[in-house]
């Protein structure tokens, strides 16, 4: 994968915003040409080769993106696992020796998982508005996660009180092979 647009939004001291968005035609540095984009990617980005064929690449826009990096903390949503690590991969194909490490890296999502619980206590109190006693017990898991079921059906109108749906919708037919390997 490559970066194929990229976005930059700078907070000043008292609070003035610049923002600088560039669009890079994702490039294959082995063979010299534009990389094909996966096509389940663009389904989510709706951006096309097309649209990318007169983009500069990466590498064209390093020195720029260099610069506006100095100096500056970084905060991105999922930034951790996916928007660092992919910046990072593009400049070493770019050959660009840059410390992302040197920047103090704010993830939103997990400050916002630190302070939103994902766990089945926190999804009863959500959707059931109580808590539960005994959690990690067998039956009080099995019971809150019964009533936490049927709460996201009355919550959600768009939820279909279908097996095969919310199976699907899930995905966990999708990521367990029944041998028990994930």
């Amino acid at each position: 994968d490559s970066i194929i647009e990229l976005c930059f939004v700078k907070i000043m001291p008292g609070n003035e915003q610049r923002v600088k968005t560039w669009r890079v035609k994702p490039w294959d540095y082995a063979n010299n040409c534009q990389r094909e984009i996966n096509p389940s990617a663009q389904a989510v980005h709706g951006i096309s080769a097309e649209d990318l064929k007169d983009c500069p690449t990466f590498y064209q826009i390093t020195e720029e993106v260099v610069e506006w990096l100095e100096g500056c903390d970084l905060a991105g949503f999922n930034s951790a696992k996916f928007d660092l690590p992919m910046l990072a991969e593009e400049f070493l194909r770019a050959q660009v020796d840059i410390d992302l490490s040197r920047h103090n890296a704010i993830d939103v999502q997990v400050l916002y998982h630190k302070r939103e619980p994902r766990t089945l206590a926190a999804a009863h109190r959500f959707y059931c508005g109580t808590d539960f006693d005994n959690a990690h017990s067998a039956l009080a898991d099995t019971r809150a996660t019964y009533n936490v079921l049927m709460a996201q059906l009355d919550h959600y109108d768009d939820m279909a009180n279908d097996m095969d749906v919310l199976a699907k919708e899930s995905s966990f037919t999708n990521n367990v092979d029944f041998a028990g390997r994930f």
